[in-house]
């Protein structure tokens, strides 16, 4: 039987004319692309010509080209920000930090030991053990000098993004935050290391979790946000956000700008004190931003007996806070960290108070950096936060920044996987603790603990006066053995 298809007997197809037809088909097709692409420039082409005419030959002040001069000179940070405050008539938030470019350990360089100083063996192993609160009577062990910084639950991250830190960090061996939000369990619990941050707020601060914890930092302040405080309003705060907080409803959360226990400094040491007690002798720390005053800030904190001190550059971020306050206030990190190690060092605290360097330290470059100048260890956020997304900000991008993987309520949060967003981080943190060691060998040095800032060069006149480092170009002088 013969099929038929929509009348056409296929048997007596002529074969040779479907070619020659589809051939001509092929071809028209072919003429009309070619045809509708030079339309095509051809337009394009007027619309150039028209557009650059109009551009080359318009008075200034009419120019359009004026919006690109003007917006260079303004700057598009600061166009987008006026904009931003025009239209809200109030002082503006700004997530994640200052844009703006700060002195940083980024013009500080590394020596190399190849001949006067040799290195280190291939087969020496290097000792990465960090030990915070030396003379704490249960001192904070973690495997590397690397920590998650402080960041919240509800006030900034998610449950999810809270639970993937604490576990990341526990896999790899080192001690993440409860930041200034409540106590989640969840994350306290998948924690190895948990570090409770004592906040300046209404909530928590109970007995549970001031025995529950590896660490007690007391806030005072940070490089974000200064010592100011902030209110968060009780109609945004959701019932399983308020369970946490143990705030009844309509009840504000309120974070004072001084710690409520601590109305002036003569105050600190009874805090101090009563912390060691009910914790039965966990490292009690404070976290400061660093300013003009570090030095007494310094002073009245060691001698009020704290086991170790974070230190937060002026690079520091956080969920969001006043842009003037991220651009305009604090000391760098470079600067803030080498102040402080030289300070503890001249006053004989080094070996009794361990220093914690904190902003925008983002590789292991930095990192070692930090230690070279000074510090025991360092707290990250947004590279951890970036470690522990990878691939899942895929799932949010192109129509949402990153950001709204890891934020409370944002629209992708549902969306991280903790097990993935976990072992991501994990080996984040072991890669930089694999540079490290790699950067301790080749400075010829056995221990972490030796690397100091005898092995630094700067690039910059301004961090290498400021940090009492030599420029790359000064010539090495030394005593050539007979």
């Amino acid at each position: 039987m013969i099929k038929k298809t929509k009348g056409l007997n296929i048997k007596k197809l002529d074969v040779k004319k479907l070619v020659t037809y589809g051939v001509g088909a092929v071809g028209a097709a072919a003429a009309g692309v070619y045809g509708a692409k030079i339309a095509a420039r051809k337009a394009a082409h007027m619309v150039q010509n028209h557009a650059m005419h109009v551009l080359m030959t318009d008075i200034y002040d009419e120019n359009l080209y004026e919006l690109f001069s003007s917006t260079k000179r303004i700057g598009i940070q600061q166009a987008m920000e006026t904009n931003l405050r025009a239209t809200e008539g109030k002082g503006i938030s700004r997530p994640m930090g200052s844009p703006k470019s700060f002195p940083s350990v980024s013009s500080l360089m590394f020596s190399i030991s190849q001949l006067y100083v040799m290195p280190t063996p291939l087969e020496e192993e290097i000792e990465m053990q960090v030990i915070i609160g030396k003379k704490a009577k249960r001192p904070l062990e973690i495997d590397m000098p690397i920590m998650i910084a402080p960041m919240g639950y509800g006030i900034a991250l998610s449950k999810k993004a809270k639970v993937s830190l604490a576990k990341g960090a526990a896999l790899a061996g080192t001690a993440a935050s409860s930041g200034e939000g409540p106590v989640l369990k969840e994350a306290k619990e998948a924690a190895g290391k948990y570090i409770y941050q004592y906040h300046r707020g209404n909530w928590g601060k109970t007995e549970s979790d001031l025995t529950h914890c590896d660490a007690i930092e007391i806030q005072f302040g940070q490089g974000a946000i200064a010592g100011v405080g902030h209110v968060f309003k009780a109609k945004y705060i959701d019932n399983e956000l308020r369970e946490a907080y143990g705030l009844p409803k309509g009840v504000n959360v309120v974070a004072h700008s001084r710690q409520p226990e601590v109305q002036e400094p003569s105050q600190l040491p009874e805090l101090v004190e009563k912390l060691k007690r009910i914790s039965g002798g966990v490292p009690i720390g404070a976290k400061i931003g660093a300013g003009k005053y570090l030095e007494a800030d310094l002073d009245i904190l060691c001698n009020s007996g704290v086991d170790f001190i974070t230190v937060d550059g002026a690079e520091a971020a956080c969920k969001g806070s006043p842009p003037i306050l991220q651009d305009d206030f604090g000391v760098p990190t470079v600067f803030a960290v080498n102040r402080a190690a030289e300070w503890l060092d001249k006053n004989n605290f080094k070996d009794k108070v361990s220093l914690i360097a904190s902003g925008k330290i983002r590789t292991p470059g930095d990192m070692l950096k930090m230690i070279a100048l000074g510090a025991d260890a360092c707290a990250i956020g947004a590279m951890a936060l970036l470690a522990m997304s990878h691939t899942q900000v895929l799932k949010v991008l192109p129509y949402e920044p990153p950001t709204q993987l890891v934020w409370h309520h944002a629209k992708g949060e549902r969306k991280l996987h903790i097990e993935v967003a976990a072992e991501c981080l994990k080996k984040f943190l072991n890669a930089c603790k694999e540079e490290i060691r790699e950067g301790v060998k080749a400075l010829g040095k056995t221990q972490l603990g030796e690397v100091d800032k005898e092995d630094l060069l700067a690039l910059d006149e301004l961090v290498a006066k400021g940090c009492g480092i030599p420029m790359v170009y000064e010539p090495f002088e030394y005593e050539k053995e007979d």
